[in-house]
């Protein structure tokens, strides 16, 4: 009996889908801004896959990169909060979970900030906090739209404590401060956005947006689930579900994001000063 010699297929061609669970072709993925050809369900995509997607290209700038967590609490768990920071430094090549920026949207200039699960959960630290607050600071400086778009299902950082904690206070004020001048802000919510996150300046804005699918709340399902030992209904916290309760404003894909959001910036375009204020940090 004879085999014919299998030919070599690289790997890494076919990835399965979370939503529909089938096996599709990665490269037509890719085509559709990691999204599934079968379902359309959104994969959670990198920091700088979101700005390239989102802004114009070659545009972003980016602010505050060299800031980096200390650890006030001498943590531990497994291993030393610092060791964990530098391994998350690593494996996703950001120095932390929220990067911040100046960029284009169709040639329209916004203060633009991304918040990214793959580190520690996109959970929010003071080096957080502090990139969103001073986002919202120079967005009203330069008289800007601020754009935030959140993947954080981590909440407010433990190892950190009353640090963490108080980013929520200290973000919403910013955020209050921006909108007291006049200024839009744009929130939108990807999967996941949960926690501190959600519970501060994700939900503190003029508009807010989702993708489809997208896991929204405080805490998760599985934990309220166990609390309140009941069954949840089908969709509970879905970004269609906060959708339908008036929780958020649009639902926008992938690949209509950007253009939603331009249209957004051209109509509120008509409000906005060029006055100058002057910001100290």
């Amino acid at each position: 009996m004879f085999f014919r010699r299998k030919k070599n297929i690289p790997n890494g061609l076919w990835k399965r889908c979370d939503g529909c669970k089938s096996v599709v072709y990665k490269k037509q993925v890719e085509e559709k801004h990691n999204v599934c050809p079968e379902c359309n369900h959104h994969f959670r995509i990198s920091t700088y896959e979101r700005i390239n997607i989102t802004l114009d290209k070659g545009s972003f700038e980016e602010y505050w990169n060299d800031m980096m967590s200390a650890d006030p609490l001498n943590f531990k768990d497994r291993i030393k909060y610092t060791e964990r920071i530098e391994s998350e430094q690593k494996k996703t090549k950001l120095n932390e979970a929220a990067t911040v920026g100046k960029g284009l949207i169709e040639g329209k200039e916004v203060i633009f900030g991304v918040t990214d699960s793959t580190f520690i959960m996109g959970s929010m630290g003071s080096v957080v906090g502090e990139k969103i607050t001073r986002a919202a600071e120079k967005a009203r400086e330069l008289r800007l739209p601020l754009i935030i778009i959140s993947g954080s299902g981590g909440g407010a950082r433990m190892q950190e404590g009353a640090f963490s904690l108080m980013q929520m206070a200290k973000t919403c004020a910013a955020i209050s401060r921006l909108q007291d001048a006049g200024l839009l802000f744009i929130s939108v919510l990807t999967d996941p956005t949960l926690g501190g996150v959600m519970a501060s300046f994700a939900s503190q804005a003029d508009i807010i947006m989702a993708e489809p699918g997208a896991l929204v709340g405080f805490a998760g399902p599985r934990v309220i689930k166990e609390t309140i030992k009941k069954t949840l209904p089908k969709g509970f916290q879905s970004a269609e579900s906060m959708l339908k309760h008036g929780f958020i404003d649009i639902i926008a894909e992938r690949s209509r994001l950007r253009p939603e959001i331009s249209k957004i910036l051209d109509y509120c375009n008509v409000n906005r000063s060029n006055q100058v204020v002057t910001v100290e940090y």
